[in-house]
């Protein structure tokens, strides 16, 4: 267990209402709101009408264009929200964070702005990387106008190979309405910079067409802005390389290809659909509703705008478009533990026989894993009775766009108590009895980005523990099964390889405890072996606390194994110009990224009585297995870590709920009646079991 600042410990873990999150102005967290679709739609418009941008709407027209990409909130600095948080002072000037595609001039390059003050903006500043230079304009995101001329390119490359296509899986891209192909692309797009070749797997389009590779992979070279120029370089099917596609179209006339032939997909019970299958051998009903999740007196939170307050916490969020869920001035019991947590990049790399397999490293800012938060589904993403709010977001859109139920705040029973005792007598009965029911709240979005799912997850505990957790879901990310990609994973169903892959997660952890002046030490356990003080002769060997502060930034950063600069923990004093790890331009420029997060630990900064944060990376290792069809389960494929107090609290301070239960007999030792001490309603009420709370104690 690492102690950051002084009282709090992270520590490792590896193991019905409809409304919207827009913020009450008078509120003091609406200075963290996301924007609303006016100011949304304010920003776009402002900017497209400022000539000098040379700006034209992002759907439509040619690659080589000035274009908004992306619209969000640009935080305020922290010095200027304490100042307005704690002492009164101005509220901050709210401002946009907008990402401009400047394809249409000599040296295309990607600048950001800000842009404000809003609701009504005026004026827009370049906005600059610590690294002090411009994005080219390769390493920009993926846009549907690309998506769309890249499926336009295949296709036409794709024509003379329909014959193979069409004899070996029965599916094809040509003239297509019914019994298509289509692709998945993967990245990084290239091995250097300045690339942007993909690899793209061809797969059959049913349902789940993740499950469903046809055998062939395709490289092709979009780099060029004129998609005229586009081509394909090189080819894999069934384990063979080829250098084009009349190489390949020509083995195949000759008879000299060996085929892959896929199975005629069924109508029903597809492999890869959730439609149910088989029977469970107990016979125990599934036909009917299991257990639920019920609020008997009401709502125990109170959510107001982008506001949460539970028990002794309170918090502000948002949910970012670039990156995700992002919490600001986290307190508990009035007083402030965390300026800032956030979700900063969710990686995935994967080995593999085919080339797409072997290229495949996700990295998934690089998508805007934040404006992937489709729809929750009530009673299955979350409960029934949880509050449901919808985002909007402005990203690759000539405006706003409403995502519908894109969170979900509720009470969750833990299944196991908060804290309880029973006080044995050691002659049949008890002293007393007492526990404390186990909840959290949770909030909770989706990052659907393709094929993975993402829960992402913050809990509140009473007793001021503070968890944040991933579960990962959805379909694998799976290649053509050939016997030699048997080494990089397991063999899942006839010609599906399931991929071996590395999940890292990374998560910012502006911590402030008892002020912005934190150190960080770690505790670890030794073992002494002495002589026993009470027993001449004899040896004690026992456990002690080593105590390690850790004064410089490098000595700070805990690594996960040596020698790649990938750290378990890294504590670095914070900057204004260091606000994210990663960035949306990483994944198609990895190799010399805006954002390296090895700079922030480079310059070995005093970390002694500083404003510090702590970047945390969780993750798991996944070898896919039968069991992961149709989809990846979350039992064993979740991660996270925890707050906690360490020593910043006198006691529990759970103490403060009123939800206890305490039995003490009043007639031992024949145990006939009993004190019950409670100070909720005897019943919870109709949606559990109606009798009153009852316990004997005996045994």
């Amino acid at each position: 267990m690492w102690l950051l600042g002084l009282p709090w410990a992270l520590a490792l873990l590896v193991t019905v209402a409809y409304s919207s999150p827009s913020a009450d102005p008078l509120d003091r967290a609406s200075i963290f709101a996301d924007l609303s679709p006016e100011e949304l739609r304010a920003v776009w418009t402002f900017l497209m009408g400022r000539p000098e941008l040379g700006l034209s709407p992002s759907q439509g027209g040619p690659l080589a264009k000035n274009s908004v990409f992306l619209v969000e909130l640009l935080p305020p600095t922290k010095r200027s929200a304490l100042r307005f948080l704690e002492h009164g002072g101005a509220r901050p000037r709210r401002e946009a964070r907008a990402i401009v595609f400047f394809g249409a001039q000599a040296e295309p390059n990607v600048t950001e702005l800000a842009v404000g003050p809003l609701p009504q903006p005026s004026s827009y500043r370049v906005l600059g990387f610590k690294r002090g230079r411009a994005v080219p304009f390769s390493a920009r995101p993926m846009t549907r106008l690309e998506y769309e001329l890249l499926h336009e390119a295949l296709v036409a490359a794709m024509a003379p190979l329909e014959p193979l296509l069409r004899e070996a899986t029965g599916f094809g891209f040509q003239n297509c309405s019914e019994r298509c192909l289509t692709f998945s692309d993967i990245a990084p797009r290239g091995l250097g910079p300045g690339e942007r070749r993909t690899w793209l797997v061809i797969q059959r389009f049913v349902e789940g067409y993740f499950l469903h590779p046809a055998g062939l992979e395709v490289l092709l070279d979009h780099q060029d802005p004129d998609p005229r120029r586009w081509a394909v370089r090189q080819l894999w099917y069934n384990g063979r390389y080829f250098g084009s596609v009349r190489e390949l179209a020509e083995s195949h006339a000759r008879g000299t290809l060996p085929l892959a032939r896929l199975p005629e997909p069924p109508a029903h019970h597809l492999f890869s659909s959730y439609e149910p299958r088989g029977r469970f051998a107990s016979g125990t009903p599934t036909e009917v509703h299991g257990a639920k999740v019920c609020e008997p007196q009401g709502r125990r939170y109170r959510l107001r705008g982008n506001r949460l307050e539970y028990g002794g916490w309170s918090l502000a969020f948002r949910l970012r478009s670039s990156a995700g869920l992002q919490l600001f001035d986290v307190r508990f019991g009035g007083e402030r533990v965390a300026y800032e947590l956030s979700v900063q990049e969710a990686i995935a790399f994967y080995g593999g026989h085919s080339p797409a397999a072997m290229q495949t490293k996700y990295m998934d800012a690089g998508w805007a894993m934040g404006a992937s938060s489709y729809e929750l589904a009530r009673g299955v993403d979350c409960p029934e009775t949880a509050t449901f709010l919808d985002a909007h977001h402005l990203l690759d859109a000539d405006g706003p766009v409403r995502f519908r139920h894109a969170l979900c705040v509720f009470e969750l029973p833990m299944g196991v108590p908060l804290r309880r005792h029973f006080d044995n007598d050691f002659q049949g009965g008890f002293h007393f009895y007492a526990g404390l029911e186990g909840r959290a709240l949770v909030l909770r979005t989706t990052s659907t980005v393709y094929n993975y799912d993402y829960i992402w997850d913050f809990l509140l505990y009473p007793n001021g523990v503070l968890e944040a957790k991933v579960h990962a879901t959805g379909y694998i990310h799976a290649t053509f099964y050939t016997p030699e990609g048997r080494r990089y994973g397991s063999r899942v169903h006839s010609h599906l390889l399931g991929n071996i892959h590395t999940h890292l997660v990374h998560y910012k952890v502006d911590l402030d405890v008892a002020g912005s002046g934190n150190s960080f030490e770690t505790m670890d356990i030794r073992f002494e072996n002495i002589s026993n003080p009470w027993s001449a002769g004899a040896r004690v060997v026992q456990p002690w606390l080593h105590r390690e502060p850790r004064r410089r930034e490098r000595e700070a950063a805990l690594p996960l194994g040596r020698p790649a600069p990938r750290y378990h923990l890294a504590v670095t004093r914070r900057h204004e110009n260091e606000p994210s790890s990663s960035s949306i331009y990483t994944q198609n420029d990895p190799w010399d990224p805006p954002v390296t997060f090895e700079s922030f630990i480079h310059d070995n900064e005093t970390i002694e009585d500083q404003d510090l944060v702590a970047w945390v990376t969780v993750g798991f290792l996944h070898v896919p297995h039968a069991e992961d069809i149709p989809n990846t389960a979350t039992p064993g494929n979740a991660v996270g870590f925890f707050l906690r107090p360490f020593n910043f609290f006198n006691e529990d301070p759970s103490v403060a709920s009123r939800a206890p239960v305490i039995v003490r007999p009043l007639d031992p030792p024949t145990f006939s009646r009993l004190e019950i001490q409670r100070w909720t309603p005897p019943s919870p009420g109709a949606c559990v079991h109606p009798e009153p709370f009852t316990y004997n104690g005996t045994y």
